[in-house]
């Protein structure tokens, strides 16, 4: 077998085998494949695509081609969630917390943010003490018994996902839906779990910027996870403005705490208790909508952030930061952000938020990049509010005095108004299981 006649038969638009594909991905992950031929295939999968079993084939090369979680002992409670990327998009902090108050056992590996999307782990080390990696029996034992545990994805986990991902970074080639999915369901199948509730986000401050590319997404995930042998659900939810009203980290926390307390509405908390009885239903074999109502009830008796307290508190987190703002580091200037007209929102450009708060200091544009977690913007108004001219619209936190111009042109460029209130769209488009 050569990969020269592989990247001729997919030019050519043929499907391949299981063990074709098979031979790609270990020979590039292990190196007998050379970049240059690996670039030319999926250069080929991007003019060609491929069909549902071949992207399956290509999903679980890729999750077993290095480290994977067994959670078997965790039985058919395991679950995960995967969000696509997004703006003030905290739903891990709440979700995870108030699925296993529902008793779904959440063993969750979550990744960083790169650019304007904000990442769970970032979010989670800005509370001090909180430690986001541990032994995988660490994991597992902790699951176990408090039936969560959060922690960053393994190096060794899903490896030819990294190499093929930063291949197609640089190749044009991440815009491809069967590459897309391949990636994220290598590696939610590689972490473990027997049921993965999948929120695809769209919209402005989206990677899928249409609702049609989205479901095609969001179809080709669930069904790779029917393939594969794991209850699977997707959601496909707005993303043209902020989730929440919080975006940062440290701020993000913040608000999910507020939402775990049951003392926020909004939004964030609707997706939020959406997604954990998406997953306590799957787990469960329970009809979503009783599974809602048992969402609802674990956060307005405390249950939820009853658990989300022990969680923290187990992987070294200060939870009294969970109460108490101020144990958070502090940024060095605060600013508002005033408007310059009277009116309704009309919009609120997700991307632009999330570009003016990373260039405050909430991402990174570089890998290598700092993360400061007081930074942010924190939005007082959203879309349908009426606002009058010289009232605040944001407030900025950040550590970078120089940002702070650019950064409050972002957000006043970000707001636009209309003389009448808006109509409100969905927040949840569409569930697909």
């Amino acid at each position: 077998m050569r990969a020269y006649d592989l990247i001729q038969k997919k030019k050519e638009g043929k499907a391949l085998s299981k063990e074709e594909i098979g031979f790609l991905v270990h020979g590039f992950t292990c190196g007998d494949i050379p970049d240059y031929q690996m670039s030319a295939f999926l250069m080929a999968v991007c003019f060609q695509g491929m069909t549902d079993e071949e992207t399956t084939d290509l999903t679980l090369a890729m999750a077993y081609s290095g480290e994977t979680a067994d959670l078997s002992s965790l039985g058919a409670l395991s679950a995960d969630k995967h969000s696509s990327g997004g703006v003030a998009d905290t739903t891990t902090p709440i979700v995870a917390p108030l699925a296993a108050a529902l008793g779904v056992k959440v063993a969750k590996m979550s990744g960083r943010g790169l650019g304007h999307t904000g990442g769970t782990v970032d979010k989670l080390e800005s509370i001090p003490g909180y430690q986001t990696s541990m032994p995988l029996a660490q994991f597992m034992e902790q699951t176990q018994m408090l039936g969560v545990c959060v922690i960053g994805q393994t190096q060794n986990l899903a490896p030819a996902d990294k190499k093929l991902y930063a291949l197609r970074d640089v190749t044009a080639t991440v815009d491809s839906i069967p590459l897309i999915a391949a990636s994220i369901m290598s590696k939610k199948i590689a972490s473990g779990a027997q049921n993965i509730v999948l929120d695809v986000k769209v919209g402005a401050g989206a990677f899928m910027k249409t609702k049609e590319d989205a479901e095609q997404l969001a179809r080709l995930m669930v069904a790779i996870g029917k393939l594969a042998n794991r209850n699977t659900a997707a959601f496909l939810t707005d993303m043209d403005i902020p989730l929440g009203l919080a975006v940062g980290n440290s701020i993000e926390i913040s608000e999910a705490m507020a939402v775990l307390k049951n003392e926020k509405q909004g939004p964030l908390k609707t997706l939020s208790v959406a997604l954990a009885a998406q997953m306590a239903s799957l787990a469960f074999g329970k009809k979503y909508e009783d599974c809602l109502i048992e969402a609802e009830e674990a956060l307005s008796s405390g249950k939820a952030f009853s658990v989300a307290k022990q969680w923290i508190r187990a992987q070294g987190g200060d939870i009294l930061c969970l109460t108490d703002e101020s144990r958070f580091k502090q940024p060095k200037f605060v600013c508002e952000v005033k408007a310059e007209h009277s009116g309704f929102i009309h919009a609120i450009h997700a991307e632009q938020i999330g570009i003016a708060a990373c260039g405050l200091g909430t991402g990174r544009m570089k890998k290598e990049d700092t993360i400061d977690p007081s930074a942010g913007i924190v939005l007082k108004k959203t879309v349908g509010d009426f606002v009058s001219c010289g009232g605040v619209l944001a407030v900025l936190y950040t550590d970078k005095e120089e940002q702070i111009k650019e950064a409050k042109r972002k957000v006043l460029d970000a707001f636009s108004f209309a003389e009448q209130e808006p109509e409100k769209s969905d927040l949840i488009m569409k569930v697909i299981r």
